[in-house]
């Protein structure tokens, strides 16, 4: 049985960007069950405080879309007792590992050559459009998953903003919900105590300066320019969201069926 979330959102000391996407509603009139759904950034950090809270939830499934050069970097998630882990990376470690090297050891000139006049929210447009376009497997698996059995579910990548944010935007069009809560969801993503922590190797000053963080920031915005691109992308790749799901995912009418009868009340 899902248990209830706290009436509050939890403080959690090592995980960020924490959230239940409960209560979003959908487009025929109910709401996303409590409970059901979580999304976060990694859980590598996890304290023991925040180990409990998460056992707590009685999840049953945490899909981790981290790719193996990231849980080197950050590490493993904690171990939580009784709770599948299901690593189904979203993004190639090879892809961009010269890039991301770049955003965490290069000097400003380096990162004006990369970020600057646009550069850096192109690549996240584009990053986006491919995950849809191309981890079409990964997004089946996952919502034949949750359709069988994997409810409670917790949906992370590093920061809990892209990857994860796609594999939660894309269960939620499953399930019906409506495009602008949907897009209101990701963009909480935002708030400062959920942003992931950037990281930059050099002296204090000179690696976090104005400038620099401005280059960064569209990396590690959640933008609803990012969204609409990915959406745009199942559009005018399979001509609407029931073709993409039907099509793409090989999600049937009756998966989704199920899908609703675990995810909404």
């Amino acid at each position: 049985m899902t248990q209830q979330v706290p009436s509050t959102e939890p403080e959690l000391a090592g995980v960020r960007n924490f959230r239940d996407v409960g209560g979003l509603p959908t487009v025929d009139g109910r709401r996303v069950r409590h409970g059901a759904l979580y999304r976060s950034g990694h859980l590598a950090h996890a304290t023991a405080e925040d180990a409990v809270f998460l056992s707590s939830l009685g999840l049953h499934t945490i899909f981790d879309f981290r790719n193996a050069a990231d849980q080197q970097l950050e590490g493993p998630d904690v171990d939580l007792p009784g709770v599948r882990n299901v690593n189904l990376p979203l993004s190639d470690p090879a892809d961009g590992a010269e890039f991301w090297k770049m955003v965490r050891d290069g000097d400003l000139d380096q990162l004006r050559s990369i970020l600057a006049d646009g550069k850096a929210a192109g690549r996240m447009i584009a990053s986006y459009r491919m995950i849809i376009r191309e981890r079409t497997a990964e997004h089946s698996r996952v919502l034949h998953a949750l359709a069988e059995d994997s409810v409670p579910a917790l949906m992370h990548c590093a920061a809990g903003k892209d990857r994860a944010g796609l594999s939660v935007a894309v269960t939620l069009l499953a399930v019906g919900v409506e495009r602008d809560a949907i897009l209101t969801d990701y963009l909480e993503s935002n708030a400062k105590h959920r942003r992931y922590k950037v990281r930059r190797n050099g002296d204090a000053v000179s690696a976090y300066s104005p400038e620099i963080m401005d280059l960064l920031s569209p990396l590690f915005d959640a933008r609803a320019e990012y969204l609409t691109a990915a959406m745009e992308t199942i559009e005018e790749t399979w001509g609407g969201v029931d073709a993409y799901l039907e099509r793409g995912l090989g999600v049937t009418p009756e998966t989704r069926e199920r899908l609703r009868d675990r995810l909404v009340d």
